[in-house]
């Protein structure tokens, strides 16, 4: 293929171009932003989880404190009943001497029901303050994926203007390479990753870095300056300067 050095070299500008064009679509796409709003996520479904679980168990236990209180109140009742009876004297000796009996029974049965109520209610508190920390962790979470989200569409922004900023003059640039020049640029970049012209600079590629042996820089020195050259190592478009080394 010809085409003229100043259009060649318009090529390592449109390349400059596209290499910085496909660093910002990278970086969108890697933002570590991103990474970090995907594991907090996975840290508040866990989280809610855990909450669903911990509120659950404190309705259950306080369900089972509910019945721990109605179960010492009602042998209070009855406690309260017989001491009544017991105060007022009535009934027969024998009835009397049952009455203290049943009393002691129920002392000694008030006594462990307070106990378990005691326990009941100490895992109650335990439970209510282990629903208290998660609910605080979960706000904690749900504040950080707010911000990490605002932090990467405040990235995003920038990178999307300076996507615009860059590639505003490319179809310019395009247009002085010329339809021909450039669809082989385009060949070369999507077989070459991203990169399709490079600068001969000090008898290296610097596509691949490679230098170049004897033989294809004596081809290179007598070809023509329309000449379009091909790295033989690379294949990409190799751009001829005063620092070519030629």
């Amino acid at each position: 293929m010809k085409a003229d050095p100043s259009r060649q070299w318009r090529l390592l500008d449109l390349q400059a171009i596209d290499t910085r064009l496909d660093q910002i679509a990278h970086a969108r796409a890697n933002l570590p932003q991103g990474a970090a709003i995907v594991a907090a996520r996975s840290e508040l479904a866990s989280l809610e989880t855990e909450l669903v679980n911990a509120r659950t168990a404190v309705g259950d236990v306080q369900r089972e404190l509910t019945k721990s209180e109605q179960d010492v109140q009602l042998v209070r009742d009855r406690a309260a009943r017989d001491q009544s009876r017991l105060d007022s004297g009535q009934g027969s000796a024998k009835d009397l001497t049952a009455l203290q009996h049943e009393l002691t029974s129920l002392a000694r049965r008030q006594s462990e029901l307070e106990d378990l109520e005691i326990e009941v209610m100490e895992r109650a508190e335990t439970l209510a303050s282990r629903v208290s920390e998660l609910e605080a962790r979960r706000a904690e979470v749900v504040d950080r994926i707010t911000r990490l989200e605002q932090e990467r569409a405040s990235a995003l922004a920038a990178l999307e203007a300076e996507a615009t900023t860059v590639g505003g003059g490319r179809a310019d640039i395009v247009a002085g390479v010329g339809e021909d020049l450039a669809g082989l640029y385009e060949k070369v970049r999507a077989q070459s990753g991203g990169v399709a012209a490079a600068e001969l600079r000090h008898r290296r590629c610097g596509g691949c870095r490679l230098e170049l042996n004897n033989v294809d820089l004596d081809r290179i020195r007598r070809a023509a300056e329309d000449e379009v050259i091909r790295c033989e190592e690379c294949r990409r478009i190799m751009i001829r300067t005063g620092e070519s080394g030629l």
